[in-house]
């Protein structure tokens, strides 16, 4: 590994949590804990578009560790894992399917990653009743999936590929 490329990685990595830790400070307030922005998915989403799925696969889960040691617990960690690694799989693929635009790709991300946590907390609670709570969710997950994904498509416009080695 290049030390650019090393660097850059470390780089992405504190962004995301910078992020990440301002959004833990905005409360979204519409009584469903846990209900946030995904504005470190930005982030994701950029190495997405402009680095390979195994480096940005490894950045997220990275910041997703960090971010629960940090500012979470167990079960926070649980649950973005679960979020995280669902959401990039369906951005990998929407992504490579051609036709959808950055919005399109963050949408679908962010509907994933709502339902990967849901998922995992009906495991976890042995109660599908959970389940309930998706059509709020899958709202939410499709608004922040919009604002995301016009963020993206900026920053994807405007920052220099040569930056990702």
């Amino acid at each position: 590994m290049s030390t650019k490329r090393l660097a850059t990685d470390g780089l992405f990595l504190a962004l995301a949590l910078v992020v990440s830790y301002i959004e833990v400070l905005i409360p979204i307030p519409i009584g469903i804990p846990g209900v946030k922005i995904g504005l470190a998915n930005a982030v994701v989403m950029v190495l997405l578009f402009f680095s390979t799925w195994q480096r940005t696969l490894i950045i997220s889960i990275m910041r997703i560790f960090l971010v629960g040691f940090l500012f979470g617990n167990p079960m926070t960690i649980a649950y973005s894992l679960a979020g995280g690694i669902l959401s990039l799989l369906v951005m990998l693929l929407l992504k490579k399917i051609h036709g959808f635009s950055t919005v399109g790709i963050s949408v679908g991300g962010g509907v994933a990653h709502n339902i990967g946590q849901l998922s995992v907390a009906v495991l976890l609670m042995e109660n599908a009743r959970i389940y309930y709570y998706a059509p709020v969710l899958l709202i939410t997950g499709t608004i922040a999936g919009v604002v995301i994904g016009v963020l993206t498509g900026i920053l994807v416009k405007k920052l220099p590929k040569s930056l990702f080695c």
